[in-house]
């Protein structure tokens, strides 16, 4: 075996389908675009969702609901989360960069604190949204509640 008897696995190429060179080739005439017509025509590009004259699923499908655009979307993290955070690595003061740090939201997230759980010792949390039961309950241990600036 060596260079000059390499080939391709068979069937793995097919042949290019030259179309337009002339009636013996089979595939003169028409050059394989039927009678007529817009798609027979030069220049003819079909737009996109269109589906032969059928309703197009974009038009058959209904529009529903509403999206408010101004929408602020958090990652939330409860009190019970702080405490358990707290008590496996010692963390006292909390900010998103800790959080990021610990794999609890990405860069990109914004933080709120919600009150599910209970508070045992004194978390200076600084984030960018507190639920009331949640900054009721670190202040209630002289913790600090800083929102983000």
């Amino acid at each position: 075996m060596n260079l000059s008897n390499l080939k391709p696995a068979k069937g793995s190429v097919a042949k290019r389908k030259r179309i337009g060179r002339g009636e013996g080739s089979g595939r003169g005439g028409q050059s394989t675009r039927g009678h007529k017509g817009a798609q027979s025509r030069s220049g003819y590009s079909r737009k996109p969702g269109f589906e032969g004259g059928q309703m197009p699923l974009q038009r058959r499908v209904p529009k529903f609901g509403f999206k408010n655009r101004s929408r602020v979307e958090y990652k939330a993290i409860n009190l019970s989360t702080l405490q358990a955070l707290h008590e496996k690595t010692g963390i006292s003061d909390f900010d998103p960069n800790v959080f990021i740090d610990q794999g609890l939201v990405s860069k990109n997230h914004l933080v709120k604190i919600l009150g599910n759980g209970e508070l045992q010792v004194k978390l200076n949390v600084t984030a960018h949204g507190f639920s009331k039961k949640a900054k009721e309950a670190i202040e209630a241990k002289e913790g600090k509640a800083e929102i983000v600036e």
